[in-house]
């Protein structure tokens, strides 16, 4: 269940997706500044999702990480994320 980033309805307390993509461990998520999309970082990978479907919908993969993806943050125009990860480097990436 490490491997799946779960999008819960705060008021009612039902999960509204599980998303399950990812083949390791999920280190790090963040919401786009509109929340449309997902950022979620795991073993030398970010993928980038719609939440919208019941089992979210991959957008986009990036992996050229060396190790775990530690940190995903979004540009407050929610063009670019960047990622930061074991390998001590800081990538920005076009995000969708």
């Amino acid at each position: 269940l490490f491997r799946s980033v779960q999008v819960w309805d705060s008021a009612t307390g039902s999960r509204l997706v599980t998303y399950s993509d990812h083949s390791n461990d999920v280190y790090s998520v963040a919401w786009s500044p509109v929340g449309q999309h997902i950022a979620s970082g795991s073993w030398q990978e970010v993928r980038i999702w719609d939440p919208t479907s019941p089992a979210g919908k991959t957008l986009n993969t990036y992996s050229q990480h060396i190790g775990a993806v530690h940190a995903v943050v979004w540009s407050p125009d929610g063009q670019r994320i960047a990622s930061g990860a074991d390998d001590s480097t800081v990538k920005v990436w076009q995000a969708i």
